[in-house]
């Protein structure tokens, strides 16, 4: 250990008390601005995956087209000018086979399947309440979702093996008491059919839970009155951060419209930016409070060792020296209070993760999630050395200043 080193522990072991204060400050700011950031990011990033398994990376929905308006600009010259406000949308997939051929050989494409959506009310022990029956490819959908994982109760094997069987949300079910094996009504375009309970199913998301019903697609066609098309192709790719380079490439070349996840959820997407910016900056002022403390501490050593600087510098110590004693110390401070917040952190998000808690709302969860990611404890460490060197930059740089002869001139006197 340098000589610098050394004087700079001599220093800060003489305010032992007001240090303890600040490096408790930098320990619970970084650990609690990691813990924050790790719940966060936790739930945004389950948030995503729930939505990727079940309305899959891009979606491919009404077919669009374009007129076009002739104007004249001089004798014998006309100019085709397409204007976006005059764009048609059709409802729907007229042809879904002929466009997933197409689909599929966009590059990065997995797989693609139809569906087929509508509205109407089931009926079961002697209660109705509303649903969203889709109608779907049992070959073709387990491949662009989660659905065969999200299954709690039943089995998908008897949901394939019965061209009238149905799979029903969980919170749908709980609503109406129903169960696998059970038989239900379901009454769409002014038609009541009766389909078998194969299974539920819990995708994590209340909304979806609560009304959507699963079909075969020929079931779906005669319950919702639709013989030939789809409502829309659902389409997985091989990276989900590509999904809108895609769906942008795709709607140039299909004339649908495509969406990206990112597109459909951009307003949970920026509650979950907001949240995480909010806490940071919220729990960044701990740290901020504990720079200030430093700040503190650190003025009131380079008044109380006025004469011990003016003595160091009379002896051949060089303004630079001066300010790295001083520097020194808000390193010392600052290294040992980013290490232990960081553990106290990772003890705490562990802690955190295996916690039993039922949460139900917007998704549903048996306990907090949290994600472990490096980045937030670099950004902890960035934070808290940006605000604890400045803190510790300005009274070093005073102490530089001191002048040795003016100071022991002054003490003698």
């Amino acid at each position: 250990m340098s000589t610098n080193c050394l004087i700079a522990f001599r220093f800060l072991l003489s305010r032992k008390r007001a240090m303890l204060m600040s490096f408790s400050g930098i320990v619970f700011g970084v650990g609690f601005f990691i813990v924050t950031q790790a719940q966060t990011s936790g739930f945004q990033d389950f948030f995503i995956k729930t939505i990727l398994g079940v309305d899959g990376m891009v979606r491919v929905e009404d077919r669009f087209q374009s007129t076009m308006r002739s104007m004249e600009a001089e004798r014998g010259s006309n100019f085709q000018i397409s204007l976006e406000s005059n764009v048609r949308y059709i409802p729907g997939v007229q042809f879904p086979e002929r466009l997933m051929d197409t689909i599929k050989r966009f590059p990065g494409i997995i797989a693609a399947a139809p569906v087929i959506r509508g509205s109407g009310m089931l009926n079961a022990n002697f209660r109705a309440h509303s649903c969203r029956p889709y109608g779907i490819d049992a070959e073709t959908h387990f491949q662009v979702s989660d659905l065969e994982e999200q299954i709690i109760r039943g089995s998908i094997e008897a949901f394939k093996s019965n061209p009238f069987a149905v799979l029903i949300g969980e919170r749908l079910a709980h609503r109406l008491s129903i169960n696998p094996g059970d038989s239900v009504l379901i009454e769409a375009h002014k038609q009541n059919l009766r389909y078998r309970v194969a299974g539920i199913f819990e995708t994590g998301i209340g909304q979806v839970d609560k009304e959507r019903i699963f079909l075969h697609l020929p079931a779906a066609r005669i319950l919702l009155d639709r013989p030939n098309g789809a409502s829309f192709i659902q389409v997985n790719l091989e990276d989900p951060a590509k999904a809108p380079e895609t769906a942008e490439r795709m709607q140039a070349s299909l004339s649908h419209a495509v969406t990206s996840w990112q597109w459909r959820e951009r307003t949970w997407l920026q509650v979950f930016k907001v949240l995480r910016i909010s806490s940071a900056v919220t729990v960044s002022s701990i740290i901020l409070i504990a720079g200030l403390g430093m700040f503190n501490t650190l003025a009131m050593i380079v008044i109380d060792k006025t004469r011990e600087i003016a003595i160091l510098r009379s002896i051949g110590y060089t303004r630079g020296d001066i300010v790295n004693i001083f520097m020194y110390q808000g390193l010392m401070v600052l290294s040992a209070g980013v290490l232990c917040g960081a553990a106290f952190a990772a003890t705490l998000t562990y802690g955190l993760s295996h916690l039993p808690i039922r949460i139900r709302g917007i998704f549903a969860s048996d306990s907090f999630i949290v994600n472990w990611d490096i980045s937030h404890y670099l950004w902890a460490a960035a934070i808290a050395t940006v605000i604890v060197g400045i803190a510790s930059y300005f009274p070093a740089r005073r102490a530089a200043r001191l002048e040795p002869g003016v100071v022991i001139r002054n003490s003698g006197s």
